[in-house]
This record gives structure tokens, C-alpha cells and sequence, in this order.
């Protein structure tokens, strides 16, 4: 025999049924007295398997779903099996209520009646007519040109700023301290900063003075602008700094 297809007998699905067998043994859909109600549902699934008909899965799920229902209410604790059956109630209000409209919408004519025409070939005008401000073309111009220059690495002249700057190492400028100061005599230390070719060598002057202060390879004297810087004999070898 061919499989039916969600409709056995007269009953379009699981709450179908249902429906029916509440109108048929007249029980309460708000307060579904739920154990009766799982004798007459396995009756009629009995019934169609005795008729060799095959049975839709959703009857079955709802088989097992009547089945729970009613052993978690035979608990002490039957707060689930409550809530579950409200839950059931509520779905056989809301599907009784969607048969019904079905039903009355079904029985109107001429309100629902769809006219349709062949589709007409027309004539479409491609030419783009929106005027724009110059500006505004010259602003998406460049967001568009600036998306694709991301993806392209900077040119040369970008960084020719920071390649042209020397930078002069302290380790380095610390030898040329020494060299002037091995000339003898105390120097002053404007002097070697005023000789200084730019920001950068004179950060790098102050720092090596601080650092031979510091290691005391040389004397400071004085204050303020008549700071005296004066080299100290050290054995050869001592002012490597590298």
C-alpha cells in the first residue's frame, strides 16, 4: 500500500486527532483530563496500524509526548506534568482557533481572487541623470583612489625625512670627547656643546658626559654656564664604551 502523506482517514495531523476526540467524548480543552485522553489517542493509533495503514511520524511523537505527560504527572511532584499539559491545552486552543479562521476563509468568494497579466516588454532609458555637486565627485574620486593606494607600498621619497637625519650614537660621541679632552687641560662644557652639528649630536654629547661622569673618567667643576670638564688618566682600555 503507498505511504499516506500527513492525513489518515479524516485526520489532517496529531492535533487533528486530538481535537477530535475531545469534541467526540466531550472533555474540557482548557482542563484536558490527560489520561483519558492517552487511551483514546493509542486507541485510534492502534486502530491504524491494525488497518494496515502507515502511520505518520508526528502521530507517534505525540504518542510519546501524551505518554510522558501523563508519567510525570503520576509523580509526587507533579509541577512538569502541569505545566506540560497547560502547554498542550494552549496548543489545541491556538490550532482550534487557526482551523476555524481556515475554515471561515474558505467559504468567502471574490475577495481572494488574483488577476494576473502577461508581462509587457518596455523600454528602459540607461542614461544616468543625477546631477552631482564637483565636489562631491572629487571626494568619492579620492576614497576610491585612497582604497586602492593602501594595498600599494609608500615610495621612496617618504622616507627620505628620516634617512636624512643623522643619528649620532653616545657610544661614539664618548670617543670624541675623550680624544678632545686628551688634548690637556680642563674644557668647558659649553663649549662642547655649542660644537655640537645638531639635535641630535648634542643629545648625544650630553649623554656621554653624564655616562663619563659617571664611570668617573672625568672631573666636573664649577656651576651653571662655568662648568669645567677635565679628563682623568685611565689605563688604556678602560674607556672602551662600545
Amino acid at each position: 500500500m503507498s505511504a499516506i502523506n500527513y492525513k489518515i482517514e479524516v485526520f489532517e495531523g496529531p492535533m487533528d486527532l486530538l481535537l477530535h476526540l475531545i469534541s467526540k467524548h466531550k472533555l474540557n480543552i482548557h482542563d484536558i483530563p490527560i489520561a483519558i485522553l492517552v487511551e483514546q489517542y493509542l486507541a485510534v493509533v492502534d486502530e491504524m496500524k491494525e488497518a494496515d495503514l502507515e502511520v505518520a511520524s508526528e502521530f507517534l511523537e505525540m504518542a510519546a509526548r501524551l505518554v510522558y505527560i501523563k508519567t510525570v504527572s503520576l509523580l509526587p511532584v507533579y509541577e512538569e506534568g502541569e505545566k506540560l499539559r497547560k502547554e498542550l491545552s494552549g496548543e489545541l486552543i491556538e490550532y482550534a482557533e487557526c482551523k476555524r479562521v481556515a475554515e471561515a476563509l474558505s467559504q468567502q468568494t471574490g475577495g481572494f481572487n488574483c488577476i494576473s497579466r502577461p508581462q509587457e516588454a518596455f523600454e528602459v532609458d540607461m542614461t544616468y541623470s543625477r546631477v552631482h555637486d564637483s565636489l562631491e565627485l572629487l571626494d568619492a574620486y579620492m576614497r576610491v583612489v585612497g582604497k586602492r593606494l593602501r594595498k600599494i607600498p609608500p615610495p621612496l621619497d617618504s622616507f627620505r625625512a628620516i634617512v636624512v637625519k643623522k643619528i649620532v650614537s653616545v657610544s661614539s660621541k664618548i670617543k670624541n670627547i675623550v680624544s678632545f679632552l686628551s688634548l690637556g687641560g680642563k674644557k668647558k662644557f659649553s663649549d662642547i656643546i655649542s660644537n655640537s652639528e645638531s639635535r641630535s649630536d648634542m643629545v648625544a654629547a650630553f649623554l656621554a658626559i653624564l655616562e663619563l661622569a659617571k664611570t668617573k673618567h672625568v672631573v666636573l667643576t664649577g656651576d651653571g654656564k662655568n662648568v669645567e670638564i677635565e679628563l682623568i688618566k685611565v689605563p688604556e682600555g678602560e674607556l672602551d664604551f662600545d
